[in-house]
Parts: C-alpha cells; structure tokens; sequence
C-alpha cells in the first residue's frame, strides 16, 4: 500500500454515523448536487458522500465511486444495497496511479474530492483526470482535513488545480469545521 492511504480499517470509523453531527454530507453537497446528474467521488473510502450523493442524484442519475482499496469498495457495495440505492452507484477500483476513469471524460456534473488528495503522490495528474471527466462548466469540490494538512499544502493543491489542470477557483466555498475546502470550475467555454 502506498505510504500516505488511509488503512482500510479506518473506514469503519469514518463511515460511521455519529460523524453526521459534526460532518453532515448532506448540508454540504445540496448546493452542488442535484436530480438527474453524473457524480464522481474519487476516493469514495466506505461511502460516507457517496450514498448521500446517490439520494441527491435520485433514480435519474449516476455516482461513479472510485478508491483505490477493494475492501474500501467492497464494503460500499455492501452498504449501497442496504440502503436500497446500488443501482443508483458504479463503484470501481482504481490504480495508485490512475483513477481509470477515461471513459468518463466531458460526462460528469460534480466531482468530490474529499479527504484524498493529501494521499495521493501524484496530485497534479488526479487533478488532470477529474479536470478531463468533468462536462463543461462542472464543479469540483476539494476537502482536506486540517488535522493531515496545513493551509500551506492545501493551497498548493489548489494551485495545481488552477496552474496545472485549468480549473478556475470560485471565490467562495463552504465553511466546514477542521477542514479546509475549494470550490473548483471547469472553464464552460473549454473543449478538453
């Protein structure tokens, strides 16, 4: 396992209900998720924003749930059908390298990248890739957690976003407590 993953076990805790009262993925993702659309979640862990997600996008719509850990996945899978919504999310296992997710370029809404991208080494090519997946004036919203990353690193992500994979920033994103978020676009007047 690469040096920086969180370890499979610790999903348990993280997908775990009690998180709600002070983590409410529900009140965070409303703004930007909606009825009908295609919906990635790259890094998905057990699924704590992927099932909230998969009510947001109702019978109409998609999330493509992407980690890079099978146990991760399989235990979304498992918790997806018992909340009756597993034909609403494509769960998928990705590379350390890649997320695999060329098939999916100009089709998704709304990408969430939630406390992952602190783990991965190649930050600059995930962000290509969700950059590339995203239709046209898709919304990409990062959280990273401000016990694992300072504001200084933070910022770096975000730079390479803008710098490096073309989004541009929105001036206002969500205030959540210990984290830190960005608000990323994909250009509308873009053909890549």
């Amino acid at each position: 396992m690469a040096p920086h993953v969180c370890p499979w076990w610790l999903g348990y805790l993280l997908s775990c209900p009690l998180r709600k009262l002070f983590d409410n993925p529900e009140q965070t993702l409303q703004p930007y998720v909606a009825e009908g659309m295609t919906v990635l979640d790259a890094g998905c862990a057990m699924g704590f924003y992927t099932l909230e997600m998969a009510k947001l996008v109702g019978t109409n719509g998609k999330v493509i749930a992407v980690d890079v850990q099978e146990k991760m996945i399989k235990s979304l899978i498992k918790r997806a059908a018992k909340a009756g919504m597993n034909s609403r999310i494509e769960a998928r296992i990705c590379d350390f390298d890649s997320l695999r997710i060329d098939d999916l370029n100009g089709s998704v809404d709304f990408a969430g990248m939630f406390n992952v991208v602190h783990e991965v080494e190649n930050q600059e090519k995930l962000l290509k890739e969700i950059y590339s997946a995203l239709k046209p004036g898709g919304i990409a919203f990062i959280i990273e957690p401000s016990g694992h990353v300072n504001r200084t690193e933070f910022n770096n992500s975000v730079c390479l976003a803008v710098e490096k994979a073309g989004f541009v920033k929105q001036d206002s994103s969500p205030d959540l407590k210990r984290s830190f978020t960005a608000i990323l676009r994909k250009d509308s007047d873009t053909n890549s």
